[in-house]
């Protein structure tokens, strides 16, 4: 068996890190990397710190508008597949790489199995949404991380083709969580302790792209009592400067960095008392670690997190940040992503199709 796996994002590069491995086990992988991520911080080091292979193929599309970095991810997947001429190919998550993977495979009549099927946020004003839909009805292998997303697949009509597998995420999280207590020296060279400090990311265009929306979020967290372990995405730190923000970041109590590894990232967040973000792989890890989580979003696809009070979504309510970070007391704490062998499950439901 061949797979061509096609990444190109941070968050794809760890949920392949749970199943190429074992995947090698039994079948011939092809890794392709689009290039949609291609800062060093953003792409290479998670190849590193996961031990993830080396792609094969590199496309190096780099940054554009959404039908730019789509059709010409398209182009350059579609030649691969043709030279490599794989039983499946494997796409992660909701981006423009996991489309254009998708589209170009059922193009040429290979069969594709996404992981993270089912997701919803039910706002198809986010590209993200649009992505996850159409990969889902292009694939023929869907697995699913949760209950709530196999409901939304069956509710699409896509049940035969469904699998609950859990989520690969939870896998590698499981695997280096035991670590992560060993690994707190990052705290005092970001100068907060643990539980003393709230951790903020935001990269989405529609917090980002917006200068009042950007500079609403920003003297909201300022009012936080703690610091504000602040991990800039490069697009983000763009916009920052471009809107004449930089001043209001330094005025207030922000500790700026860099975008973190996986294993750093994952100290910030296991130490902190509260996370603000607008991402959706960070909510997901809040949760497995058990750390209270406010989203900057109207909606989540993760909204099992919600409904058990760990989450809460903002929206526009950028003046109660404050008193919300302040009131999530959630009790209950169910396991929602599997026990850590998504990736197992993967492998062996591609072994028994071929």
């Amino acid at each position: 068996m061949k797979v061509v796996t096609v990444v190109g994002a941070r968050p794809q590069f760890i949920k392949a890190a749970a199943v190429s491995p074992l995947l090698r086990q039994v079948a011939t992988e092809v890794i392709v990397h689009t290039g949609q991520h291609y800062d060093f911080n953003m792409s290479d080091i998670f190849f590193e710190e996961l031990e993830l292979p080396k792609p094969d193929y590199n496309l190096g599309i780099g940054s554009g508008s959404h039908g730019f970095q789509t059709g010409r991810m398209l182009e350059g997947v579609e030649e691969v597949l043709i030279a490599e001429r794989p039983d499946w190919v494997l796409v992660y998550g909701d981006t423009n790489s996991t489309l254009a993977g998708a589209l170009a495979a059922v193009k040429l009549h290979i069969p594709v199995a996404h992981v993270e099927a089912g997701l919803r946020s039910f706002n198809r004003a986010m590209p993200e949404e649009i992505n996850r839909v159409l990969t889902d009805h292009a694939s023929n292998l869907l697995f699913a991380p949760t209950k709530a997303a196999m409901d939304n697949l069956a509710r699409e009509g896509l049940s035969s083709r469904a699998i609950l597998v859990g989520d690969v995420m939870a896998d590698i999280l499981f695997r280096v969580q035991p670590k992560l207590k060993e690994a707190q020296d990052e705290l005092g060279r970001w100068g907060v302790q643990p539980g003393k400090y709230a951790l903020l990311t935001l990269h989405r265009p529609s917090n980002v792209d917006d200068p009042k929306r950007l500079h609403q979020i920003l003297l909201a967290v300022s009012k936080l009592k703690e610091p504000v372990l602040f991990p800039v995405h490069p697009r983000t730190q763009e916009r920052i400067w471009k809107y004449g923000l930089g001043k209001v970041v330094q005025a207030y109590p922000f500790r700026c960095f860099a975008p973190f590894g996986y294993r750093e990232m994952l100290v910030a967040e296991a130490n902190a008392r509260v996370i603000l973000t607008d991402s959706g792989g960070v909510q997901k890890e809040a949760y497995l670690l058990g750390v209270p989580c406010l989203t900057l979003r109207e909606e989540t696809e993760w909204v099992e997190t919600v409904a058990l009070g760990w989450n809460v979504l903002v929206g526009d309510a950028l003046g109660d940040v404050l008193e919300r970070a302040e009131e999530i007391h959630p009790v209950e704490h169910p396991d929602l992503f599997g026990k850590g062998d998504a990736g197992q499950r993967i492998v062996d439901a591609l072994r028994s199709v071929v």
